[in-house]
């Protein structure tokens, strides 16, 4: 029987998920099976950690809005604020509210007074 030779195509694909996987450790990154299987995992994971990351950043801001404007008085918080600031139709997002809160807490308390008022 004569010898056949194969192509370049599977081996292209291969070396295509090789490069995803370079930086695996292990078998992870040398076995075409495991890699492929370390692939989908490590796509799923990233999928789902966007979600996660969205909400542990709205967490963030929001304990940190909270903690300042709880210092100053205790019936303030932050829920009145966010309700208040929407009464106004103030619409600064709690990102923007948090890096006030940190960098310069006198103009989050300004604010705050001003719209109770």
């Amino acid at each position: 029987m004569t010898r056949i030779r194969r192509g370049y195509i599977a081996r292209r694909r291969r070396t295509k998920i090789r490069l995803f996987a370079a930086s695996f450790r292990g078998a992870h990154s040398r076995l075409t099976r495991t890699i492929t299987q370390q692939k989908i995992r490590a796509l799923v994971s990233a999928h789902r950690d966007r979600g996660r990351q969205k909400r542990n950043f709205r967490r963030l801001w929001i304990a940190r809005i909270n903690g300042v404007i709880r210092e100053r008085g205790v019936s303030n918080s932050y829920n009145r604020l966010i309700h208040d600031l929407y009464k106004r139709r103030v619409f600064l997002n709690r990102k923007i509210l948090a890096q006030i809160a940190i960098l310069n807490k006198n103009c989050l308390y300004m604010i705050s007074n001003e719209i109770i008022k």
